[in-house]
């Protein structure tokens, strides 16, 4: 369980598998956290992003409406619009923790992250995904490389606080009024707690 009076992204994180990467229990201390989420409905679909600091203080939140072909390329675009806008707000040092809600998704950003530290530039195993993806996966795989450290993890739908504002575009339309500036977090506490050590070794439907 989290600890209480945590921030909400930062308990998330804390908390989910991290597919493909294990990891000491420090590196959970993210300066930003992510949740993005993609929906697909015949009647048009939606994305997802919010985004908190370390300390809780929300960054910003966007609801968009869009006509994306199937529920996977939602997830990805809705990813790619996510680093975009915290690229807007953030500076090039910041470490960031991802949250989705597709397990794919999180194991292929992992699997770019770990590609990139290589010394072939190949990721450890084939990174799969739909072909529709290919403009956004580049714009995901460009942001990543634009961070400090990044690492993603796996949500349940449910547990995802950008759910219902990709799930519900025009109901959360007015939530992206926040002035695009970085909002930097609060330097780490000594007495910060530590979370367990990653659970990315657990199959992802634990």
């Amino acid at each position: 369980m989290a600890a209480y009076g945590r921030p909400s992204l930062r308990d998330l994180f804390d908390e989910a598998p991290t597919p493909f990467i294990a990891h000491p229990p420090s590196t959970h201390h993210r300066d930003y956290y992510i949740a993005t989420d993609g929906s697909f409905r015949e009647s048009g679909g939606g994305l997802g992003v919010v985004i908190e600091t370390r300390d809780g203080e929300r960054v910003t939140r966007v609801s968009l409406p869009d006509d994306c072909p199937d529920n996977n390329v939602a997830e990805y675009r809705a990813l790619h619009l996510g680093l975009d806008v915290l690229a807007e707000r953030a500076p090039p040092s910041a470490s960031v923790g991802l949250l989705v809600d597709h397990d794919d998704l999180a194991g292929n950003v992992n699997l770019a992250i770990l590609a990139a530290r290589g010394p072939t530039g190949e990721p450890p195993r084939p990174v799969s995904r739909p072909r529709a993806t290919d403009h956004h996966w580049r714009g995901i795989r460009a942001r990543l490389h634009g961070f400090g450290r990044v690492r993603a993890a796996r949500l349940d739908s449910d547990r995802n606080p950008a759910h219902p504002l990709a799930n519900s575009p025009d109901e959360y339309a007015h939530v992206d009024g926040r002035p695009r500036q970085c909002v930097m977090p609060a330097a780490p506490t000594s007495r910060d707690p530590i979370p367990p050590p990653s659970r990315a070794d657990r199959p992802s439907s634990d």
